[in-house]
């Protein structure tokens, strides 16, 4: 029902306020009119791993076509869904939609699996597979905390320095585990404690609307986008029509759209969806779908990983993208002990682009000093870090140098994945 959470917003009169506004170390003062969450978007706004989500993967690689759906995009799906959500129950808006900007922010290249291909770097390196050590709702609580700077009204770069509520929304967002009477947690935590995505609820109910809205946003689309490129046949759609039909029915409008063998009608369906939700929620049972539209979801999730996902086109691209990842470490692993040297841009000389962006970004995040310091503008304005005391890596130690080039290239879009394997590859 409308207003039926306006009792658990995230306001001052909400007991989890104090923690949910914190922020570890204070931004700048100025003479604003946003509140703390509404500047953590426009913070997450401006940051360079925001403008790099629009090349970078959703479902479909490095897309030549302007209208499928990039990881930007499916960003700002969330992000109105979420407020649309969060406006009818009487919760922040304002919260939802700055965790909502900054979600996918530590997505790597070629999407779900440029992040198993980082994964498995990181377990070859150490050989232990007891924990995923790359997932990317933990990458975006990084590249927040430690990688994304802006400069302060005296041009020092210092870190985002989000609050905790947007924070703790970053990392908990994984929406792959399918839950009803969702709640969120009561305790506030060492967010950097959490071990594995989708077993620690949010702090906020803010926070656990996104990760619902991350679920409504990509089941149509992905659809709407398999189809522009043909991956589904006509038995294909036969078998999403029987799968509407035997779990909505077919008087209902999302199973409508399919009567004449149309594909999903993305908006009707994120409607529905939004609308079922908001209609079966309330504080006490928690954030809910009724148990037809669970099922659909269900459902069309498994249709989805069926037929698209598990197409043999991904599949053939995803050992393509596999190979980009994995030129680009190899060759930087091989390049250590001239980082430990200030001498990096000599052993990459044959490829500029990635000797010049690997070595912006050691003086950047380490304690690296190149041998030719003359082209670095920010030699001496190193970024403020969380603790100022250490830097994000360490380029003598293996294994923090490993996690340096994970991270790096953690932060690349498709095409810049592309062109660096292109440079190394070409003769």
């Amino acid at each position: 029902m409308q207003n039926s959470f306006k009792d658990e917003i995230c306001s001052p009169d909400n007991p989890k306020w104090e923690k949910a506004n914190h922020r570890e170390n204070q931004i700048y003062s100025r003479n604003d009119i946003r509140t703390d969450f509404e500047r953590d978007y426009t913070r997450i706004l401006h940051c360079q791993a925001f403008r790099r989500l629009k090349h970078k993967t959703q479902v479909f690689f490095a897309p030549h076509n302007d209208h499928i759906c990039t990881r930007m995009e499916h960003v700002m799906h969330v992000a109105s869904v979420a407020t649309t959500i969060t406006k009818y129950l009487g919760l922040n808006e304002g919260l939802a939609n700055a965790i909502a900007m900054g979600h996918d922010m530590g997505h790597a290249p070629f999407g779900h699996h440029g992040e198993d291909c980082l994964n498995r770097l990181l377990e070859h390196k150490d050989n232990s597979k007891a924990l995923k050590k790359f997932w990317h709702e933990r990458n975006s609580l990084f590249f927040a905390d430690y990688i994304e700077t802006l400069p302060d009204p005296n041009g020092i770069e210092q870190n985002l320095n989000l609050t905790y509520a947007v924070r703790d929304g970053l990392i908990c967002h994984c929406g792959e585990i399918d839950q009803q009477g969702i709640k969120p947690r009561d305790k506030n935590i060492d967010l950097y404690s959490i071990k594995r995505p989708g077993i620690i609820q949010p702090y906020t109910w803010e926070g656990c609307i996104v990760k619902i809205a991350d679920k409504i946003a990509y089941l149509g689309r992905d659809i709407e986008d398999a189809r522009a490129y043909h991956i589904l046949d006509m038995t294909s759609y036969r078998e999403l029509r029987e799968l509407v039909g035997s779990t909505l029915g077919f008087e209902k409008k999302g199973a409508h759209a399919l009567r004449s063998g149309k594909a999903i009608n993305t908006t009707v369906l994120i409607n529905d969806l939004i609308v079922d939700l908001c209609q079966q929620s309330n504080p006490e049972k928690g954030l809910s779908f009724s148990d037809e539209y669970f099922k659909f979801i269900l459902e069309i999730k498994k249709f989805n990983f069926s037929h698209i996902y598990n197409h043999w086109r991904l599949k053939e691209f995803s050992i393509y993208a596999e190979n980009v990842i994995g030129t680009i470490f190899r060759t930087l692993q091989k390049a250590q002990p001239y980082a430990k040297s200030g001498r990096i841009s000599q052993a990459l000389r044959y490829y500029p682009k990635l000797s010049s962006t690997f070595e912006d970004w050691l003086v950047k995040y380490t304690a690296y000093q190149p041998y030719i310091v003359e082209k670095h503008s920010f030699i001496n304005k190193k970024a403020i870090l969380r603790y100022n005391t250490q830097q994000v890596f360490d380029v003598n130690d293996n294994e923090s140098y490993t996690k340096c080039i994970i991270e790096y290239i953690s932060g690349m879009t498709d095409q810049f994945a592309i062109q660096l394997y292109e440079e190394i590859i070409t003769f």
